[in-house]
């Protein structure tokens, strides 16, 4: 009997990065590899850009599925690119359209010439959006929305506290908020970073040290965290009680919500068409800033995954250029 169709007996392989070993950055190789084939409710996507969050070699998704090692990976799960296939079910994308999504954090990423996604986690982007901008701003602008709108609840009229507001989620945050007609005040670790939140929309501006605390900062609203790493105890300190704290990277410490009366939420992102649809319009009218950090060719994607720990040449995303 035939043996069944698999990726790799009846495709040519494509070029990847990848971890062969749990790691950092020193664990990525640059090599061939097997080329995805879309299954059910899946669309294949050649991938032109592939957006990087530092972070996710961190986690623990990243590198198995159910306590199960799902070595070797691809990482980068942020992207866009043309569909190249679609999968048995998919009627509302098409081969040849461009598009842009996140693919599920615990499978294959984006950084390799293409990339399987259920269809339901992408959207169209159009021609007036760049590849390199709707891979940057993918993840943190859906992130942020849900932080604000599915977390928080902000409204109107709100006080919020945002604890890094020009990183790459922080950006995003400032941007939302303030366009929810809330007042927002932002910490940030520069004089620089300070303009930069005052022209994303910041009504306060707060510059701290890396390792200091924001005095003074009280009775708001909502605060969340987009920093990431230990969430200081100030920052719970800064809520009123009743009021709203959401951390973006791991969750909160229920003994410091519980002394000052918060309601500290954890939340992980899912994509959502309709989301990423009103993203791509407010990208192609001009509405809200993408920042673009750098970029590498992906031959480089071990030198961009390295470069998280050295100083950025300025603001936004580090991207990957696939194609």
């Amino acid at each position: 009997m035939d043996a069944e169709p698999t990726a790799t007996n009846t495709t040519p392989p494509m070029m990847a990065l990848r971890a062969h070993e749990r790691g950092g950055p020193e664990r990525l190789v640059y090599e061939d590899a097997p080329r995805p084939i879309a299954g059910p409710d899946e669309i294949c996507v050649a991938v032109r850009a592939a957006a990087i969050t530092f972070a996710e070699l961190t986690w623990p998704e990243t590198w198995e599925v159910n306590g199960i090692d799902r070595t070797p990976i691809i990482p980068s799960h942020e992207f866009a690119g043309v569909v190249s296939e679609v999968g048995p079910g998919v009627i509302d994308l098409a081969v040849g359209d461009s598009v842009f999504g996140i693919a599920p954090f615990n499978r294959d990423g984006a950084a390799a010439e293409f990339v399987v996604v259920p269809a339901a986690y992408v959207a169209r982007k159009g021609t007036r959006v760049s590849d390199v901008v709707a891979a940057a701003a993918a993840l943190p602008a859906l992130t942020a929305w849900e932080a604000l709108g599915g977390q928080a609840h902000l409204a109107a009229g709100q006080r919020i506290l945002i604890r890094g507001g020009t990183g790459a989620v922080g950006a995003f945050l400032t941007q939302f908020a303030h366009g929810m007609g809330a007042e927002v005040t932002v910490t940030v670790t520069s004089a620089l970073a300070g303009a930069r939140a005052r022209n994303l929309g910041a009504d306060h501006v707060v510059v701290t040290g890396p390792d200091s605390e924001a005095r003074d900062l009280q009775a708001f609203d909502v605060a969340i965290d987009a920093v990431g790493g230990n969430v200081p105890e100030w920052l719970y300190a800064s809520v009123r009680p009743g009021g709203e704290l959401v951390v973006l990277q791991e969750p909160p410490s229920q003994e410091l919500a519980d002394k000052y009366g918060v309601n500290a939420v954890f939340f992980v992102v899912r994509p959502r068409r309709e989301r990423l649809e009103e993203l791509a319009g407010l990208i192609a009218a001009g509405q809200v800033e993408v920042a673009i950090a750098q970029t590498f060719p992906l031959s480089a994607g071990r030198a961009a995954y390295e470069s998280g720990s050295l100083p950025k040449p300025g603001p936004g995303k580090t991207v990957i250029l696939v194609s």
